[in-house]
């Protein structure tokens, strides 16, 4: 019954809807659920080490049989660059005397790795059915690896010239990712993101310009934005914001709050939190350091000077200093079970389809 079969015949499910991995935000319960309803649940990897990212693959595979997302960031990690460091710490110096905290204390840094060897013999035991990556594609060698492990590999283009790139170095099907998009920026190849286009602007080119299946990211939030994208050339979606609403999600309340509040004017770009852009909820931080600076340091080290603040605050019931990711849809959600959910969309993008080619038929 969809008009594009290629994305769900390539990956092995019976739905088009990926969910977004969302490092933090969601761990195996979410995948899990996901993929035994007939998506493909998302594993983000980023954040864990080997271990963990072992046992939770072991806790999703004793609950499906269903094909699995494993993601892994590409970026390349910066060097060290200690005058860019202090200077961020003494803008960072009012606040932590705020909140009553010590500004020459140590602080841990960022747990954010780029796929390694390591990694990828991980890759390579356990064999997830897929294995996406944020920024980019891993150097050859290891894409080789994961490729002759059996893994379809998707990637995150935010322009046609990332798509391009993508589809000449053996990425099965790409993620086109609109600016609506919550969370990190997937751009390798430039880092100007006002050239970077919506959503709906994107995918009919990345589409013309690929030959491999387009899923199209950001700005998705219903069965209407699902059927729109296979009306633009899609051959699935990638859904990330609305999955957040579901209990299965790893957010905090503070984050709920502001998912029920959620207008599309709430969510803007920022690269404060972790030295990356990426889009999210407006806080005071964001609002009096940026929300866009050019003095933070580089991606991810920014994050690791907020961390206390963020504690410290979030223990005193505020968000001022909170990650919270969220894309232009957020208005859009709804608070029910991630398998009710993807079923629900997918129910309601089948019914909007056919109703599109009945119109078209008429």
């Amino acid at each position: 019954m969809w008009p594009d079969r290629r994305l769900m015949d390539l990956i092995g499910t019976e739905l088009p809807i990926i969910q977004a991995p969302m490092a933090g935000a969601n761990g195996s319960a979410l995948a899990m659920a996901v993929s035994e309803a007939g998506g493909l649940g998302s594993l983000p990897c980023a954040m864990l080490d080997g271990a963990k990212v072992r046992a939770e693959i072991g806790v999703i595979r004793q609950r499906t049989s269903k094909p699995i997302n494993v993601n892994f960031f590409c970026h390349t990690p910066p060097k060290p660059d200690p005058a860019r460091d202090a200077a961020w710490t003494a803008r960072l110096r009012p606040f932590y005397v705020e909140l009553g905290l010590d500004p020459d204390a140590p602080v841990a840094a960022p747990s954010r790795a780029p796929f390694d060897g390591a990694m990828c013999e991980i890759v390579e035991e356990l064999k997830p059915e897929v294995v996406s990556f944020h920024f980019g594609l891993p150097a050859p060698d290891l894409m080789r690896r994961v490729k002759a492990a059996g893994c379809v590999v998707l990637s995150s283009a935010t322009t046609v010239a990332e798509a391009r790139w993508l589809d000449d170095n053996g990425c099965d099907a790409i993620i086109a990712q609109g600016v609506e998009a919550g969370g990190h920026r997937g751009f390798f190849l430039t880092q100007d993101i006002t050239a970077q286009p919506g959503t709906f602007a994107l995918v009919p080119q990345v589409v013309d310009a690929v030959s491999v299946p387009v899923i199209a990211a950001g700005g998705i939030g219903d069965g209407r934005g699902i059927a729109a994208a296979f009306a633009l050339g899609a051959a699935g979606v990638q859904m990330g914001t609305a999955y957040l609403f579901t209990p299965e999600s790893l957010i905090t309340d503070l984050h709920r709050a502001r998912l029920r509040g959620a207008g599309d004017e709430l969510t803007v770009l920022t690269n404060v939190i972790s030295g990356g852009p990426a889009r999210g909820f407006m806080t005071r931080f964001m609002r009096e350091t940026g929300p866009m600076s050019e003095t933070v340091p580089a991606f991810p080290t920014a994050g690791g000077p907020l961390g206390p603040l963020k504690a410290k605050a979030e223990a005193a019931g505020s968000s001022d200093f909170s990650t919270q990711w969220a894309g232009q849809a957020a208005a859009l959600g709804r608070e029910v079970g991630a398998a009710e959910l993807t079923r629900t969309l997918a129910l309601d993008a089948l019914q909007r389809l056919k109703t599109l080619g009945a119109s078209a038929k008429a």
